[in-house]
């Protein structure tokens, strides 16, 4: 018997979301949904609550497993993991993790992130750590510029491996290898990437990583991970400290100890209290998904969509950010002129077109004052086509 191509496994992945059933759905940059099969392991997981209150060690087999899977996913080790729950709390982990001097400083590029990877480093200013700021150069993330602004004070640079808005990509591995080269800790926030894009810790020289479960990992709220590779995690630490984050071997987790104590292994020292167990049960099913399709293989299908719209709009005459699609194309295309605004577009005829779309059922955001479409294994050229083709006919009867 012959066994599936790469294309034909990746091509049959889009069977397992319902949601395709009802929505052209190109939203996952807000958030994903789910498969059947990560709604099976969650309902499960609540008929054992339900029936039999729950097996707590069977629980922390759980989040061993979910901790293993996401550091395979990433090429990091198990222990350079800890669960999180949200990208908010992950940044804030690390940002809260130095002892702090007066001197010290982060680079990082504000207009592109997401307030939520700005702020942390506002609030550490109250320790004297200055905020170095560059501005964007053309919708990207200038990595030169931020390399030329670190000095012998810089503690870390900080980037979106992929910008939510416009959504192209940063040259992490060229930042990575300036950081790695003069010590300073590479932060990524990689919610618009973790899942949808390989990606590898190792090889692009990250050295702590965050992001949550509801979007490229197909999982739900109100949870994440933060990578923090071991050579920096222990010369960090943690704002809280909790048991989970106290080695004491194979202790019973209730266990105290002595008053001194000895803090856990690299990222292991950042967790705290019991774990989101159902959350865990819907995303370490989705993991073995995107570890079975193959994380490279979905970069693939979704750079390939991407593409296609991207150029199916610039024939149609509208304003794509960022132009003819290349390599700065990660899995969103966005369209218009970017602005502060997450509501409405500062074009009245894009906003019409937002509602043209969502009332024929395709899912989409506004962010930055643009329209934004973002992809991920379960869409397909019929997708891109569909799209297009309502675009096209409210072009034709707007001009009317």
């Amino acid at each position: 018997m012959n066994r599936p191509s790469e294309l034909d496994t990746i091509v049959a992945a889009r069977a397992h979301f319902p949601a395709l059933g009802r929505w052209t759905y190109m939203d996952v940059a807000g958030r994903g949904v789910l498969s059947r099969e990560a709604r099976a392991a969650l309902d499960a997981h609540l008929d054992e609550r339900m029936m039999n209150g729950g097996d707590k060690l069977k629980f922390f087999e759980l989040v061993e497993g979910t901790r293993r899977r996401f550091a395979e996913l990433v090429n990091a080790e198990a222990d350079e993991i800890t669960l999180t729950k949200n990208i908010s709390e992950g940044l804030n982990m690390a940002a809260t993790a130095f002892n702090w001097r007066r001197g010290d400083n982060v680079v990082l590029c504000p207009e592109l992130e997401h307030p939520n990877n700005v702020y942390p480093w506002l609030n550490m200013q109250r320790y004297g750590l200055e905020a170095r700021i560059v501005k964007p150069r053309d919708g990207h993330i200038p990595v030169d510029e931020i390399i030329a602004r670190m000095d012998g004070g810089t503690r870390v640079a900080t980037v979106s491996t992929v910008t939510f808005a416009p959504g192209f990509r940063t040259d992490v591995d060229s930042l990575g290898r300036a950081c790695r080269e003069r010590g300073v800790l590479l932060l990524v926030d990689a919610a618009q990437s973790v899942g949808v894009l390989h990606t590898d810790v190792k090889q692009s020289n990250i050295d702590a990583l965050a992001v949550s479960t509801s979007k490229g990992l197909l999982g739900l709220y109100g949870m994440g991970f933060l990578y923090c590779r071991r050579e920096w995690a222990h010369r960090m630490n943690p704002a809280y400290l909790a048991r989970f984050g106290v080695d004491l071997g194979d202790a019973h987790e209730a266990t105290m100890g002595d008053y001194s104590y000895k803090l856990a292994p690299a990222a292991r020292r950042f967790d705290l209290g019991n774990y989101n167990f159902a959350a865990c049960a819907a995303v370490d099913t989705s993991m073995q998904q995107l570890l079975a399709w193959g994380t490279a293989n979905i970069e693939r299908r979704v750079a390939g969509l991407t593409h296609a719209l991207a150029q199916g709009f610039l024939d149609l005459g509208l304003p794509v950010c960022g132009g003819a699609p290349g390599p700065h194309l990660a899995n969103i295309v966005t369209v218009g002129e970017m602005s502060a605004d997450h509501y409405g577009t500062g074009d009245e005829r894009f906003n019409r077109l937002y509602e043209h779309l969502t009332a024929n059922r395709v899912k989409l955001s506004i962010r930055r004052g643009t329209l934004r479409f973002s992809f991920h294994v379960y869409n397909n050229m019929d997708d891109v086509a569909r799209v297009l083709d309502l675009t096209k006919e409210f072009l034709a009867a707007d001009k009317r």
